[in-house]
């Protein structure tokens, strides 16, 4: 009988694509994925990886086997699902992802209401531009930057973020050629870069960030102009530059697993996030 620890690590090595990756989400270190592998090898006498010099790759068997830690992970979490569900008091942790510009200056800023009225609650928040899994429990609640698409969710639409130009004053009183912020290749595909593509003819960046947060402290510098949020812009004391109509939007949806959208410590963060962060978009 395999161990289930071994399948486990294995499943996360599946998911994350790599040893290291598997570590990182796991608290481990990368030989200790690699040993839990080899161990559910020998206890089903299957060959799951080759071991190739830069990176490990599924073997038939292992994509198989794969399949099946996939179902036995989703019954596991189905089962903590309906158990939690059966809950009547508001207590427990809640994990919220959401893309780090939102999480740090719209959400975390107005928990302290929340966490008053309710005390036995804990939060945990992920900072992260990639969509995480609810279905595989990488966090209970979601806001994302578009509609999510797994079949086991339920998804509303809180509203509408613009995004505008905004520089600091005293770099838009200056007479200088504008110079744009953009982010760098791994958003490259985002809506906000296309958009200010589109603005700026393709001009070269004279910064790129993969941090919007980052891009907004560097405008504020006076470096050049950036694509940023209208609370963005304003915590920063930027100004908007160009035809007011040069706008764009972006949806936000709040995400959460059907099987724990009414659990209590579920209903009572997105019922907060439904009144706190709603108004603040455009609907």
């Amino acid at each position: 009988m395999f161990d289930w620890e071994d399948l486990r690590h294995f499943s996360a090595f599946i998911s994350q694509g790599s040893l290291s990756a598997a570590a990182k989400q796991l608290s481990v270190d990368h030989a200790t994925v690699a040993r839990r592998i080899a161990a559910l090898e020998a206890a089903l006498n299957l060959k799951l990886v080759d071991r190739r010099p830069r990176a490990y790759v599924l073997t038939e068997h292992g994509r198989r086997v794969g399949d099946y830690a996939e179902q036995m992970t989703q019954s596991s979490f189905a089962l903590e699902h309906f158990a939690t569900a059966g809950q009547q008091q508001v207590a427990g942790e809640v994990v919220l992802a959401a893309p780090p510009a939102l999480l740090g200056s719209i959400i975390a800023r107005r928990l302290g209401q929340l966490c008053n009225h309710y005390p036995q609650l804990r939060l945990k928040l992920v900072g992260s531009k990639s969509r995480a899994s609810l279905a595989r429990r990488e966090a209970d609640i979601s806001i994302a930057l578009a509609r999510p698409t797994e079949p086991t969710l339920v998804a509303s639409l809180l509203g509408y973020l613009d995004y505008r130009l905004y520089a600091a004053p005293g770099y838009l009183q200056s007479t200088r050629a504008p110079r744009y912020i953009g982010y760098d290749q791994s958003q490259a595909k985002s809506p906000q870069q296309q958009w200010l593509l589109d603005q700026t003819h393709h001009q070269p960046f004279v910064l790129q960030s993969n941090d919007l947060r980052i891009q907004a402290q560097a405008a504020a510098g006076g470096i050049g102009i950036a694509c940023l949020p209208a609370f963005m812009a304003e915590e920063h004391g930027l100004q908007a530059t160009g035809d007011e109509a040069q706008t764009m939007s972006i949806e936000i949806w709040l995400a959460v697993h059907e099987d724990v959208r009414n659990t209590p410590r579920i209903k009572a963060v997105t019922d907060f996030l439904q009144q706190q962060v709603k108004p603040l978009l455009r609907l």
